[in-house]
Formats: structure tokens, C-alpha cells, sequence
């Protein structure tokens, strides 16, 4: 006969078990068999210490070594990379966790879709903040989440498919079936910003990957990604990204670029 397992209680549990560990880093490996969700561990100065499998596919990496040690500025425009960096600061000086924030992130495929991010302190033996570790998951992935997502999808799927084009939030709303006003209520209270807002921030995305991955003319680009024209584009890229769309080309783009108009 089996051995018949003691009761709860009955002995004390191995309280060290966690810091006799050869390799701490082991139950982080759980991560990598979990889909949907992207796990990041960063240092006191935002540099990537730990990341799993899901978060090295976001950012278009093939090994670990690719991401350990480098920022969110190494894979993000500078814009992003400063209020990813800004919450993580947040965090840390707060001490405290910070859960389910909405971010709009593009994937390997430089299309934008909605996360949901969760970070918390890391507390040295010291008892000082030595970093922070995260976690990314799907916006349609999760609990409560999707009933609110799911009346809005339409509304976010419309402005992916017609960017490049003159669309209006009034066009927004009907396609979500909903009033404007109730549209511009809804996009606030779940994503924290207008429907204008996120429109604006996918024209902006999709012209940062086509700046990276194309040499066609600055005019071009604005009017295809839905903007009035070049010097509209010029200015809604320079507030967001810090600098010029030529400029972003230059610095960004991985291939030598000749003339720009």
C-alpha cells in the first residue's frame, strides 16, 4: 500500500526552498509555456535582466542575449520608450504594483494591438527596489475584459483596416453602433483615451514601420497612413517621437537610405 500523505499542517514547510535554488531564474522558465503572455524582468536602470520566449517574439528576437541588458529605447520609438520607462519608475518609487494598464504595442509584425500590463517591485535583501519585473498579456485575453473589448472591436478593427483613409470618429461610432458621444465615453473609460486619440496613435505606428522598412517620399507616406499632408504628418510625428520623420529614418532604419523628399 502507498504511503498515505501527511496532513495539511502536519509539518512545516521548507520556507528556504525558493533561496536554496541553484539557478533562481528556474521557475521562470514556466513562462515560456504560456501562451499569450510576455514576461519581462528589467533593473533599476530599465535594462532587460530576464525575458520569456512570448516577449522575445514581441520584440522580433530570436535568443535572450538579444534583449538582456538593452531598453525599451533599443526596440521602441522614443516617444513609447519614455512612458513605458516613466511607469516603471512609478512603480519602483511607489513601491507598489501596478496593475492591468492598458498600452497599445506593436508586435514583430509592426501591427498595433492592445495589452494589458501588470508590474511590481522588486525588493532587494537590503530592502531597497532593485528593479521590476512585468507581465503582458492579450487585451481580448482577459477576465472581465473581453465583454468591454468585444463592444468596442469593431469600432478598433475599422480604424486598422481604413486608417490610410479620411475617416471620422462619427464613421467610428457607426461602425461600433454606437453614438459618438457614447463611443468617445467608452474609449475613455477602457483605454483611457479618445477614439481621435487612437486613430492618431495607429497612423503613427504604421508610418514608423514603413519609415523603417521603405525609402518612399515623406509625402507619400503621410497621405497613404491617412494623413492631410506632409507637414500635418511632420508635426503629429515630431510632437509624439521627438524628432522628424527623416530624422526617425536616419536613426532607425536599417538599411542605408538615399534621398528623402
Amino acid at each position: 500500500m502507498g504511503k498515505t500523505p501527511p496532513a495539511a499542517g502536519s509539518q512545516p514547510f521548507d520556507r528556504d526552498l525558493l533561496r536554496r535554488l541553484s539557478d533562481p531564474r528556474v521557475p521562470f522558465e514556466l513562462f515560456d509555456h504560456l501562451p499569450g503572455v510576455y514576461l519581462f524582468i528589467k533593473d533599476r536602470e530599465h535594462r532587460f535582466v530576464k525575458v520569456n520566449r512570448g516577449t522575445l517574439q514581441l520584440h522580433a528576437c530570436q535568443r535572450e542575449d538579444e534583449m538582456l541588458g538593452r531598453t525599451d529605447f533599443d526596440f521602441h520609438p522614443p516617444a513609447f520608450a519614455s512612458q513605458y520607462t516613466e511607469e516603471d519608475r512609478r512603480v519602483m518609487d511607489s513601491r507598489r504594483t501596478l496593475s492591468d494598464q492598458v498600452w497599445l504595442v506593436t508586435g514583430a509584425d509592426g501591427m498595433p494591438h492592445w495589452y494589458l500590463s501588470t508590474k511590481i517591485p522588486l525588493i532587494g535583501i537590503d530592502g531597497e527596489v532593485i528593479g521590476i519585473a512585468g507581465a503582458m498579456r492579450p487585451f481580448n485575453h482577459t477576465g472581465e475584459a473581453p465583454g468591454e473589448y468585444r463592444r468596442l472591436t469593431p469600432a478598433l478593427e475599422f480604424v486598422l483596416e481604413r486608417f490610410g483613409d479620411r475617416i471620422t470618429v462619427a464613421d467610428i461610432a457607426k461602425k461600433a453602433h454606437l453614438s459618438v458621444s457614447h463611443l468617445q465615453r467608452e474609449f475613455q473609460r477602457i483605454f483611457g483615451m479618445t477614439p481621435s486619440d487612437y486613430l492618431l496613435r495607429v497612423r503613427l505606428l504604421m508610418a514608423r514601420r514603413r519609415l523603417e522598412q521603405t525609402n518612399e517620399p515623406i509625402g507619400k507616406l503621410a497621405l497613404d497612413c491617412g494623413f492631410y499632408d506632409q507637414s500635418h504628418f511632420t508635426r503629429a510625428f515630431r510632437r509624439a517621437m521627438g524628432l522628424s520623420p527623416l530624422d526617425y529614418r536616419r536613426r532607425f532604419s536599417p538599411k542605408p537610405r538615399g534621398s528623402e523628399a
